[in-house]
């Protein structure tokens, strides 16, 4: 086994995996519910950043019920959020964490999350 072709492998990786990692942080997601009444904007790290609810989602006539439906609306945008984060996150590191987690180092890569 050729010690410095693995160690140029190795460092390709790595910068693949610095490169993911950026277009990560850089990435934004919104999601979205009760047909675009609440939406959810998440980093493409999955850390919420902002959240708008739109004052149609509001009854004033039934406080009560319109704080459970506001607050069963964000939850549904956050779930929406999250799921195209995962999406994102797969799409960006899925092809690496493969190669490194999936049979390439017996046990993934100790000391990073998800390798």
């Amino acid at each position: 086994m050729d010690m410095q072709a693995l160690l140029q492998q190795a460092q390709q990786m790595q910068q693949q995996l610095v490169e993911a990692q950026q277009a990560l942080d850089e990435a934004e997601v919104e999601g979205t519910s009760g047909g675009g009444l609440v939406k959810v904007r998440l980093s493409g790290r999955g850390q919420v950043e902002d959240i708008t609810v739109s004052a149609d989602a509001i009854d004033p006539s039934d406080a009560d019920e319109s704080a459970q439906t506001v607050a069963d609306l964000v939850l549904a945008a956050i779930r929406d959020a999250e799921a195209q984060v995962e999406r994102l996150q797969q799409e960006k590191m899925g092809p690496l964490t493969q190669g490194l987690g999936g049979g390439g180092m017996p046990g993934g890569m100790p000391g990073l999350p998800g390798f």
